[in-house]
């Protein structure tokens, strides 16, 4: 799998995708999307391939982003507004490059970090002799068992791994914002407070009062 991206997504959008070329095949990226900003991916694909794309946004904003994939005739497949996660399997119709995009546009000030999973065909077979005449053994067939189980935890543990990080980003939202909000609570009671205290001194003050005398 080989993806090229473009946009204006920063030097962390780059960066990943030099450690996608480094790692060769990688599916799975993890990048920063600034704001008002759109990054691009393409990828080639022979027809007939089945093909799925997931994405959710890990931290920013109201968490949402909007996504966009077309064929290599401008076709637009697939196209979804501010969405949080979702996930879009699609049978490539021609051979060609596809693109799909991410775009933080609507965004003035709030930057997102963004995470998809590109799939591109199937798993290769576990035994290259898997479509052979015979039956698999007893022992082929509970390694076959034993690998799509395995599939199976690798993509809940990447899940269980995208909620921990989403829910540490709210968290620690959440605990910026209490303690801006105590701080402002600490400095209306100082200024209440001390206004009180000028008030009640003010009752109490003695008022001097200058009487003048008329000559007759």
């Amino acid at each position: 799998m080989l993806l090229r991206g473009s946009g204006t997504a920063g030097p962390w959008g780059w960066l990943t995708l030099l450690l996608v070329a480094c790692t060769a095949r990688a599916s799975e990226i993890t990048f920063e999307l600034p704001d008002n900003a759109k990054q691009c991916f393409y990828e080639e694909i022979v027809q007939g391939t089945k093909c799925t794309l997931e994405f959710q946004v890990i931290t920013g904003g109201h968490y949402d982003v909007d996504c966009r994939l077309e064929g290599p005739d401008g076709a637009v497949l697939y196209k979804e507004m501010k969405k949080q996660y979702d996930s879009f399997t699609f049978t490539a119709s021609r051979n060609g490059t596809y693109k799909f995009c991410f775009s933080n546009e609507f965004s003035t000030f709030t930057h997102k970090t963004v995470y998809f999973d590109f799939q591109v065909g199937e798993d290769p077979p576990l035994f290259p002799s898997e479509n052979r005449a015979t039956a698999l053994t007893q022992m082929e067939s509970a390694c076959v068992s034993i690998h799509e189980a395995l599939k199976s935890v690798i993509d809940y543990q990447t899940h269980f791994r995208l909620r921990e990080a989403q829910g540490r980003s709210r968290a620690e939202d959440l605990n910026s914002r209490v303690a801006y909000w105590s701080i402002g609570e600490a400095i209306i009671l100082l200024v209440v407070s001390i206004g009180q205290v000028f008030l009640l001194k003010s009752f109490f003050s003695d008022k001097r009062t200058t009487t003048t005398r008329v000559g007759s």
